[in-house]
């Protein structure tokens, strides 16, 4: 199991300098790499091994027009050559999409193995790079002077702010850790939204108000002011001047606000979930293809969801807690919880019904939240037998031949 530190690092001048032609140098060797990649698929047919692309580094080295790679640290450059390999395998494995060229202006980063840095006593020395890198440790219950990372990643983002992200193997616990929380003996389904950033299916006392709602925080709708105002005075700028990258990175740092806060907002969310509750069940959402309705793509590509599921998965399996997934096709929304009955219609503007069969009145969001506890197996209904979930951590669950809604009835209820 790999764990991961970041904390912010303060590099003097002189190492700022190095490291800037370090993300120079992996950014020339990817985008290179990458082309010839490109070149020979569609020339002769055929695929890149790492081997050859290693082979080729060499080659790069003794070229006159890039002698400048050998005044850096050659395992950022063989690092990128793996990193490549990895996106190409992902690529052609469906996985991901094909990889895409790199850039000087967005986040820049090189990454160290053991044989390129020396960690002592919580100081980090960097191959050729002068002196220690300062670093700010923000984990008081890690003690920084016997961690021994496997890979330490040096980046800057487009707002200048330095980061170092040590990364540390660990052996996986077989169960919850011994200071995890304790046994909360609470199951909700919590349903994303956009006008709410979640809904549970039953209140939890400090985390939602009444109706088991969690407010969406809009960090980017309450800085958007400010952020067009930035930009506009970035546009009047003359291209290549030094005022232009004051501005610029005004703008990074505008947006560096918006990410931290939203960030910050998911993590605390996310950890407080875990805490409080036993089991939780949650919606495979297709954030990909959702983004392609021009509608909504604004709004919902500001909420996060996609990391906000990643949060969950890494710390219920931390903590020891159950995470489940439903499939995104089952109908949350348009099943009632009471009664199971299924409607055959239901617009996205409805956002209450009633059951035509049971006569219950429901919210939607609370509604879809509360059929994802029963989906997930885990309510004790007639519906609940897990099928089409996804525990995270465990194998997947077949699907059941009995799992079939009550008969549907065409058109959307009668509010």
């Amino acid at each position: 199991m790999r764990t991961a530190y970041k904390c912010r690092a303060y590099p003097t001048p002189e190492q700022a300098s190095v490291l800037n032609r370090t993300f120079g140098c992996a950014r020339v060797v990817w985008n290179r790499t990458l082309a010839a990649r490109h070149a020979r698929y569609h020339v002769e047919g055929k695929s890149t091994s790492y081997a050859e692309t290693d082979r080729a580094l060499t080659e790069m080295k003794r070229l006159p027009e890039l002698t400048f790679l050998n005044e850096v640290s050659s395992v950022p450059l063989q690092q990128t050559l793996r990193h490549q390999h990895t996106a190409m395998t992902g690529f052609f494995a469906k996985r991901a999409r094909y990889p895409r060229y790199k850039s000087r202006h967005g986040r820049q980063c090189a990454s160290y193995t053991r044989s390129a840095f020396r960690m002592r006593d919580g100081q980090l020395s960097l191959g050729k790079t002068p002196g220690t890198l300062r670093v700010v440790w923000s984990w008081p219950d890690v003690d920084v002077t016997v961690l021994d990372p496997s890979t330490v990643t040096v980046s800057r983002d487009p707002d200048g702010r330095w980061y170092v992200t040590f990364a540390v193997d660990v052996d996986a616990p077989d169960g919850p850790e011994p200071d995890g929380p304790e046994p909360a003996g609470q199951v909700v389904g919590v349903d994303l939204g956009l006008t709410d950033f979640a809904v549970l299916s039953q209140p939890v006392p400090g985390l939602t108000d009444d109706e088991g709602r969690i407010a969406h925080p809009k960090h980017m709708e309450r800085r958007e002011r400010r952020l067009k105002r930035y930009q506009r005075m970035m546009a009047r700028k003359r291209k290549g001047s030094a005022n232009r990258a004051k501005a610029k990175q005004k703008v990074a740092r505008a947006h560096s606000r918006v990410r931290d806060a939203r960030r910050d907002f998911l993590h605390k969310t996310s950890t407080a979930l875990v805490r409080r509750l036993d089991a939780i069940a949650v919606e495979d959402l297709a954030v990909a293809n959702m983004v392609r309705n021009r509608s909504l793509a604004k709004a919902i590509s500001r909420t996060g969801w996609a990391e906000f599921r990643t949060l969950l998965a890494y710390k219920a399996h931390r903590d020891g807690r159950h995470l489940a997934v439903v499939d995104r096709w089952y109908p949350s929304s348009k099943t009632c919880s009471a009664c199971g009955h299924l409607l055959a219609t239901l617009s996205l503007g409805t956002r209450h019904w009633t059951c035509p069969s049971c006569g219950t009145r429901h919210d939607r969001d609370v509604n879809a939240a509360k059929n994802l506890v029963v989906a997930a197996g885990l309510a004790e209904t007639k519906n609940a037998c897990g099928a089409d979930v996804r525990h995270e951590g465990q194998p997947s669950v077949q699907s059941a031949m009995n799992q079939e809604p009550s008969r549907v009835t065409g058109g959307t209820p009668r509010l």
